[in-house]
C-alpha cells in the first residue's frame, strides 16, 4: 500500500479545500493543458498526480554545498529572491508530480519496473541516515493529495477491491517524498513523487498490514512535516509517521478498478450500495416490487414470466466504464512490493512470447490477474508407438526426483539504488 488511489477534483478545487483549512497556496498548476495534473477514480502509478510542499529550490530545503579539491565542503547560503516579506514567511505551492520516485543521481530515465519500486516508501527505511530516501527525507516532504485509496483483499485465489476513506469526508493529506531529476542530454526537468507508508491501524488490519501515513488537514504535524528550515533529519519527524487515528470507511468495490486504464465514478461506490446500479441484487429488488405493485403479492412469492422476464432484460443496468485514452496496458499482480494491487506490465515484456522457464513471465498472466498453468517438460524421453508400454516398477527409496539444485543470487535480491544508476 499505496498502489492505487481516487483523485478527481480539479487544482482549483483543491487549492479552495486546502485553504479552507488553513494551508496556504500560493501557487498551483492549471486546470486544463499539457501541465495540468490527472483526474481518475482509478489513480494508478506513473500519472502525474497533485502534490502539496513547501516553495523551496529544487535541490530541497536545505543550503547548497559545494566540494573543493581539497575535500572541504562549503554550504551556500540560501538565496530568495521573492523579496524580504518572504524571509519571514513560507510558501506553499501545489506541484503536479509524477508517480513513482526517481532520484536526483538517475542518468537516464528507468523502466517502468524500476519505477515500480519506488511508489511507496517504508517508514521504517527512514530510520537510519542511509539509503537511497536519505537525502529526500531531510529536505524534499511533501504531501500527496488524494480522496480515497484502493486495497485489495485475499481471499484465497480470489482478490477483492475495497475503496478505504476518511470517514469525516475531508481530503486524504498523505506523507511523501518528492526529487528533480534531469537527465543526461536533457534540459527537462521531472518531478515525482513517493507515498510513505507504516503500520495499518486496527480498523485496516483485516484488509492489510500497511497504510500511507494520513495527517489531520492544517494540523500542527503537516506544518512540522513540511518546514524547510527542518532539513536535518530527527525522531521528531520520524515520530510523525504512525497508523492513522481518525475514523475510516472501508468497503468492497467493482472489480473492474483492477485494470489500469479503467475509470469510472462506481468504483467509489459500496458494491452492496443501492447507488450502484451495477449490483445485481439491486435490480432484482426492483423487479420484486414491481410485481408486487401489480399482483398484490409478497416479493416472496413473485414467479417471473415472459412479460416480466422482458422488462428485466430492458430494466437491466449497465456501467459504463470509460477507457483512458493512450492507457491500454495490462495489469498483473507483481512481486517485490508490499502491495497485492494489480499493476501494470513493464514494457518491455510486452509481447515477448519466446520466454521460457520456471520462473513465470508476464506473458504467462491471463487478462484477470491469475496464472495460467505451465505444462512441465518431462526429462524421459518419449517412447516410439510401436513399443508397448511395460509397467514401470517403483522404487522404495527414491521417488526418481532430481534434488534440487542450488538458487542462484537473481536480479531480485539487488538494493534498489542499482535500478537508477544505470
Amino acid at each position: 500500500m499505496c498502489g492505487r488511489y481516487c483523485l478527481v477534483l480539479r487544482p482549483a478545487q483543491v487549492r479552495a479545500y486546502l485553504e479552507e483549512y488553513n494551508m496556504p497556496v500560493y501557487e498551483a498548476p492549471p486546470d486544463d493543458g499539457d501541465h495540468a495534473p490527472r483526474q481518475s477514480y482509478n489513480f494508478a502509478p506513473g500519472y502525474h498526480g497533485m502534490v502539496y510542499r513547501a516553495d523551496v529550490p529544487d535541490y530541497g530545503a536545505r543550503p547548497r554545498q559545494h566540494e573543493h579539491h581539497e575535500g572541504k565542503i562549503e554550504r551556500e547560503p540560501m538565496v530568495d529572491t521573492r523579496g524580504s516579506e518572504a524571509q519571514e514567511e513560507v510558501r506553499y505551492k501545489l506541484q503536479s508530480m509524477k508517480w513513482g520516485l526517481i532520484p536526483f543521481w538517475t542518468k537516464r530515465n528507468p523502466d517502468y519496473g524500476s519505477m515500480l519500486k519506488t511508489i511507496n516508501c517504508r517508514d521504517d527505511s527512514l530510520i537510519e541516515n542511509r539509503g537511497m530516501w536519505n537525502t529526500m527525507k531531510q529536505n524534499k516532504r511533501c504531501i500527496v493529495v488524494a480522496q480515497g485509496f484502493y486495497e485489495w483483499l485475499k481471499k484465497g485465489k480470489e482478490k477483492v477491491p475495497h475503496y478505504i476513506k476518511r470517514k469525516d469526508g475531508k481530503l486524504m493529506c498523505m506523507a511523501g517524498l518528492w526529487d528533480c531529476v534531469q537527465y543526461e542530454g536533457s534540459e527537462d526537468k521531472n518531478y515525482t513523487y513517493a507515498v510513505i507508508t507504516t503500520d495499518s491501524n486496527k480498523q485496516l488490519k483485516f484488509l492489510h498490514d500497511r497504510m500511507p501515513v494520513i495527517f489531520n488537514n492544517g494540523s500542527e504535524e503537516i506544518l512540522t512535516w513540511l518546514d524547510p528550515n527542518r532539513h536535518t533529519w530527527t525522531k521528531e519527524l520520524q515520530g510523525l509517521l504512525k497508523p492513522f487515528n481518525g475514523e475510516l470507511e472501508i468497503y468492497p468495490v467493482s472489480k473492474e478498478v483492477g485494470k489500469v486504464g479503467n475509470n469510472s465514478p462506481t468504483f467509489i461506490v459500496p458494491i452492496t450500495s443501492s447507488e450502484n446500479k451495477s449490483n445485481i441484487a439491486n435490480f432484482f429488488a426492483k423487479g420484486a416490487a414491481k410485481a408486487d405493485s401489480k399482483t398484490g403479492t409478497s416479493p416472496k412469492g413473485v414467479k417471473l414470466d415472459a412479460v416480466k422476464k422482458e422488462e428485466m432484460k430492458e430494466d437491466m443496468p449497465t456501467t459504463q466504464i470509460k477507457q483512458e485514452p493512450g492507457d491500454d496496458r495490462k495489469t498483473i499482480y507483481h512481486s517485490g512490493i508490499e502491495d497485492s494491487v494489480p499493476l501494470p506490465i513493464p514494457e518491455q515484456n510486452y509481447g515477448n512470447e519466446s520466454q521460457q522457464g520456471v520462473k513465470r513471465e508476464s506473458n504467462d498472466v491471463l487478462e484477470d490477474g491469475l496464472p495460467k498453468r505451465v505444462a512441465r517438460s518431462s526429462s524421459t524421453p518419449t517412447k516410439s508407438p510401436s513399443q508397448k508400454p511395460t509397467r514401470k516398477t517403483r522404487s522404495a527409496k527414491s521417488n526418481n526426483t532430481a534434488s534440487p539444485s542450488k538458487s542462484t543470487k537473481g536480479s531480485g535480491s539487488q538494493k534498489i539504488t542499482n535500478f537508477f544508476s544505470k
